[in-house]
């Protein structure tokens, strides 16, 4: 794979400790993002100026016409007769890319010269949603784009559309990971972060009579225009093979043999900072096997078998999170999180030895890795194995640095998300890391025992292996024993891991517990999704709010001029009708712009209920058809959201949604009054249009189930106002705005554990009437005549004294919550004077401020600013 004008390839190794295979690779440095050592003959090369360096490209539009040109032409070797959108698209996004490649190398070269303090974010999701807009907005070459378009006869929606979503993550979590690493390139921060190259994402849904339908979602079949392959850094990760000693009787060792090995080759992808010259790394592995095919089985006709390993290796990138219900989708799971750790672990260990040969002392001072939820918790052991299998470090060494540089965030308070393997799967797939596990609980529990003598309930409680009918590796367990900082994502959410789930660990190390609220970055949830509002925002206080979001206080004062909430109204009018609009054809609802839009649009699971809304729209159903409609708010209740494949009961959800909303919406009588809509295929690019065109955000999970939620912030920043349960965020939002703007409804958590040993739903239906009416007209088939008994699982989940979501509990409350709320939306002078001071309450859920906490009490990292585009290196 020579390159054309570069010197001869040579060999590059990918390192194992018995096995190396040889690519050929050019012998040159190929960017910016941390790099083998370059050839000598180009170190010692006089020549000036040297192949890397290049006059500073232009940004203003004839710049920008000149190469779209280029790459359309030559790059894309296009002519005047290709009509397709898609090249417009890849011509533009090259030229945008080319100008994030120079503040890409001078950031990279401002971190090397810096020699500073690093962090990587390892997540097994990030949701990036599609970067083009984006990398405009942060470069701040949106203007002369524009106009460059304009002049070209091209329009820019047709070529944004253009672009897939990133399919590199399914919800929250992945989208707090975009964002996190958004306000790092913003604040300057060196964190780089790793994640997996998911050949397929989160699959695409469509609704079929109602029901979900997954197809698969190939969002890479057309490229990935803002990917670098890097494969001169590819590494070697280990799977299966056996242990044994070796070394002699002084200094027996461990080693890890026999394994069937799997490459992971690195792909980069440009963060950019806005509008500050830093452009961070986000580096994605793609699994490929060491041999294309065995040529022995090839040459004796089994060509199968010769291909066997070939796919097996690269399955363990193919599909992002595979369904985990059976055995070999929890193998595969495994796979993935152990490549994803082990890939990014050799690539930090590999650059540190370039520069500090087997020197480790420093290691945990310049390194910091923060493991996104649980899914890269086997990090701690894998950093171990290194340490001692790879460089000879001693236990005890290597579990110092280990412990100085992981740190973890939690995502969940639901026990069973808490991930556990078998020990059988750990010992067929990771033989070493178990060893290595089993050492590392040996000793803690030894910790434990001296800090509580003969408390045997507690050794059991805080192993690392549960017992059971099969022995299993609790995960999240290694995660707080290998990091020195633990944190969660919201106040309640941290109170209740450190009092409820993680409370042995807590009275063990408080010092390592802390919270970090969530947030979300205002350039893409605001100033991008939202430009019309954010230009009114601007012109009233500055634009100072897009870095700094506590300015958006400022706005308050605003919320009494009748002029400005005037602006406010069509902005919010035009934002609707734009939301309609993008969902026409998979919609196709007629509805009145001044109707409440209420929104839940989120993952589909039972904990979140989007049942209990459906029991409030069958409610409101039924009051119209009984003549209840004085002083009546239209509404138009839209929902959206994809259920995991394997998860029953939320499918089931989804298809009563749309038979209640086929219902509704064919009811002429009712649809004057109320319509429902299910918006397919959620994703980043739809939150876009949905959350500046929503008026009431429904956030109403159990009390005590959501750790943090950010799906609310964007509702939040958009100014709509939240209708919900002090659960998560909530709490914290419902404090920032003040209760009179926050419709508040529900059990506490508190509450809630204290109902659960005399929850009895049947006779909280029996006393309210207008639940009777709602599960009457559900048990009686009313919305699936010619399906009968499909929604029955529901019925009896409502009526379960074991209902852990305690769904009839709270349908009081939230009915009169949404009746507040109807009948604050008829004043609107009133209501968008709320909207306003939601929008202006907001400033606290910037991802800005979540990692400038991250920084200051975990990662400790100094800013470094690079040089500016054209300036000497």
């Amino acid at each position: 794979m020579a390159a054309v004008g570069f010197p001869a390839a040579h060999s590059l190794v990918v390192w194992g400790r018995r096995k190396r295979r040889s690519f050929s690779v050019p012998n040159l440095i190929l960017l910016n993002t941390g790099s083998t050592m370059p050839n000598k003959s180009l170190v010692n090369n006089k020549r000036k100026p040297w192949l890397a360096e290049l006059p500073a490209l232009g940004i203003k539009a004839k710049d920008l016409a000149l190469d779209i040109r280029r790459h359309f032409s030559y790059t894309l070797g296009r002519d005047k007769y290709c009509a397709s959108a898609h090249y417009a698209y890849t011509a533009v996004a090259l030229t945008v890319r080319d100008r994030l490649m120079e503040r890409w190398k001078n950031t990279h070269y401002a971190y090397e010269e810096a020699n500073c303090k690093r962090a990587y974010y390892l997540s097994m999701e990030f949701l990036m949603g599609r970067a083009l807009s984006n990398a405009m907005l942060n470069l701040g070459i949106d203007d002369p784009l524009n106009e460059t378009l304009h002049d070209l006869g091209l329009d820019l929606e047709e070529i944004v559309e253009c672009e897939q979503d990133a399919g590199l993550g399914n919800g929250g979590l992945g989208r707090l990971a975009a964002c996190f690493i958004d306000s790092c390139a913003t604040l300057q921060l060196p964190v780089m972060g790793y994640g997996i190259r998911y050949e397929y994402g989160m699959f695409r849904q469509s609704i079929e009579n109602g029901h979900q339908v997954e197809e698969p979602d190939h969002w890479l079949r057309n490229g990935h225009v803002w990917e670098l392959e890097r494969p001169e850094l590819t590494v070697r990760v280990r799977f299966g093979g056996r242990t044994d000693d070796y070394g002699d009787g002084s200094h027996p060792r461990r080693r890890w043999v026999d394994t069937q090995d799997v490459l992971a080759v690195p792909y980069d992808v440009p963060v950019p900072g806005y509008r500050n010259g830093t452009v961070n790394t986000l580096r994605l592995w793609k699994a490929v096997a060491t041999d294309e095919f065995d040529l022995q089985d090839f040459n004796a006709g089994d060509y199968a078998e010769a291909v066997r390993s070939k796919n097996m290796a690269e399955n363990i990138t193919m599909v992002l999170y595979p369904n985990d219900a059976s055995e070999n989708g929890k193998e595969l799971r495994l796979r993935q999180q152990y490549f994803l750790a082990s890939a990014s672990l050799q690539d930090v260990v590999r650059k540190w030895v370039l520069v500090h040969g087997e020197d480790f002392s420093e290691f945990a001072d310049k390194n910091c890795f923060q493991l996104n939820d649980t899914h890269p918790s086997i990090a701690v052991a894998e950093l171990m194995r290194l340490l001692i299998d790879e460089h000879g470090l001693s236990w005890d060494d290597a579990w110092s640095i280990t412990t100085r540089c992981m740190a973890y965030t939690n995502h969940t308070l639901l026990p069973e998300a808490l991930e556990k393997w078998p020990v059988r799967l750990f010992r067929q797939l990771l033989p070493r890391l178990l060893e290595i596990i089993f050492e590392i609980n040996a000793r803690f529990l030894g910790e434990v025992a001296s800090r509580w003598p003969g408390d045997l309930d507690r050794l059991a409680r805080m192993s690392l292996i549960e017992e059971g009918w099969e022995q299993q590796v609790r995960m999240a367990y290694l995660a707080i024993v290998g990091s020195f900082s633990v944190n969660g994502v919201a106040e309640l959410h941290s109170h209740l891991l450190m009092q409820g789930l993680f409370r042995d660990f807590y009275e063990l190390w408080p010092n390592k517990f802390n919270n970090k609220t969530n947030g979300i970055t205002p350039r893409r949830w605001l100033a991008g999704c939202n430009p019309k509002l954010a230009s009114l925002i601007t012109e009233a206080i500055g634009d100072g709010w897009l870095t700094d979001l506590s300015q958006l206080s400022r706005l308050a004062e605003f919320a009494d001029d009748s002029a400005f909430r005037q602006r406010w109204r069509e902005i919010k009018r035009y934002n609707k009708e734009r939301l309609l609009k993008y969902k026409k054809a998979e919609l196709d609802l007629d509805v009145d712009l001044e109707a409440l839009f209420d929104v839940q649009v989120k993952r589909i699971h039972e904990y979140k209920r989007q049942l209990l809304n459906v029991l409030h729209v069958i409610h409101l159903y039924d009051r119209i058809k009984r003549g209840d409609t004085s002083n009546w708010t239209p509404r138009c209740v839209l929902f959206g959201g994809k259920a995991a494949p394997g998860y029953f009961m939320a499918k089931r959800i989804i298809k009563l949604i749309n038979n209640v909303a086929s219902v509704i919406n064919r009811d002429a009588e009712v649809s004057a009054f109320l319509k429902v809509g299910f918006l397919p295929n959620y994703r980043v690019t739809a939150m876009e249009y949905i959350c500046p065109g929503t008026d009431l955000s429904e956030q109403i999970s159990t009390a005590g189930k959501e750790a943090s939620g950010t799906g609310n912030m964007k509702f939040m920043l958009n100014g709509a106002l939240t209708i919900g349960t002090l659960d998560g965020a909530n709490i914290e939002i419902r404090q920032e705005v003040g209760p009179e703007n926050f419709f508040l409804f529900g059990l506490t958590a508190e509450e809630v554990e204290a109902m659960r040993s005399h929850y009895d739903p049947e006779s909280i239906i029996n006393g309210n009437e207008d639940l009777r009416r709602v599960m009457h007209l559900l048990e009686s088939g009313h919305f699936n005549q010619f399906e009968p008994g499909i929604f029955d699982p529901l019925i009896q989940s409502i009526k379960s004294p074991s209902d852990p979501w305690m769904t009839a509990a709270d349908f009081a409350s939230y009915v009169e919550a949404q009746r507040r709320a109807a009948a604050a939306y008829l004043d609107q002078e009133q209501w968008t004077r709320m909207s306003i001071l939601n929008c202006a309450a907001s400033g606290k859920f910037s991802t800005d401020r979540t990692i400038s906490e991250y920084n200051r009490d975990i990662w400790k990292l100094t800013p470094v600013s690079p040089s500016p585009v054209g300036a000497q290196s």
